[in-house]
């Protein structure tokens, strides 16, 4: 990395809000989370929407998306296709117990005018480096490690896959996510690089919210472990996100955007 030109450029870089701020949601849909029986499938609908679980916006992009197996090893989804307001894929759920299923990101973006021309970058640091001039005219940089995901289990629930991967904002289940009930207090703990995020804003809003006048919508806030519980006021599809700032994007005083989404299932 050329870390004169990144210094240079830092000088002007600004970072937007949190993504999971922006008035567009992002979330993956799988048509169950609990499944039994020989040759269990699950189906995921991915999309960014105004209204949750209701496609209205744009599809989601695939790139990021990874399959933790329960024994802890990588899967792979099946069937990927993207359409104008969603993508789709298919996870065939060969091992019993608990998968994690999510995208996620780790990127630089960039803004600046050149020859009078509006210009945009999307990109690795590397490629940032590389290809965005060190005297840009009116450079912002933008840098995001969103985590969308959900999780999904056959059969006895397990706990490998639910392990942190000590990158970016995660949830860490207290309670196993597979096995929430209405009525009953769920716990959970974010971490932000491993560590405890505390006192950390945490929104929940159940799906369907289309066809509410009111959303429903619950703010927590973290302890400083991170914990923090959720009463379910019903069975249903449940969104669940928080969103930091902090320096540790690797690029001289430009801030990082860490963001999280799970989709959560509960049961009446």
């Amino acid at each position: 990395m050329k870390l004169r030109l990144l210094q240079r450029v830092a000088l002007a870089a600004m970072l937007v809000a949190p993504v999971a701020a922006h008035a567009h949601r992002s979330w993956l849909l799988p048509s169950a989370t609990v499944l039994s029986g020989e040759d269990p499938w699950v189906t995921v609908d991915a999309a960014r929407s105004n209204e949750l679980f209701y496609f209205d916006h744009n599809a989601m992009a695939l790139d990021g998306l990874t399959v933790t197996m329960p024994d802890g090893t990588a899967g792979e989804a099946a069937n990927q296709a993207r359409g104008r307001y969603r993508s789709t894929f298919d996870v065939r759920l060969t091992q019993p117990g608990t998968y994690r299923i999510g995208v996620t990101g780790d990127g630089l973006t960039a803004r600046w005018t050149q020859d009078g021309q509006p210009r945009r970058f999307r990109g690795t640091r590397e490629a940032f480096a590389r290809d965005v001039p060190a005297n840009a005219e009116g450079l912002r940089v933008f840098y995001t490690q969103p985590r969308v995901e959900f999780f999904v289990t056959r059969g006895a629930p397990t706990d490998r896959a639910l392990q942190p991967q000590n990158e970016g904002l995660e949830m860490v289940p207290i309670t196993h996510p597979n096995d929430l009930v209405a009525g009953e207090p769920a716990r959970f703990r974010m971490v932000l690089d491993g560590r405890p995020a505390a006192n950390l804003d945490v929104t929940v809003i159940p799906g369907g919210n289309r066809y509410r006048d009111q959303r429903g919508e619950m703010k927590i806030r973290t302890a400083e472990d991170g914990t923090f519980a959720v009463n379910w006021p019903g069975p249903g599809m449940f969104w669940l996100s928080a969103s930091v700032r902090d320096a540790n994007s690797g690029i001289p005083n430009v801030q990082r955007s860490a963001s999280y989404v799970a989709t959560l299932e509960v049961l009446p």
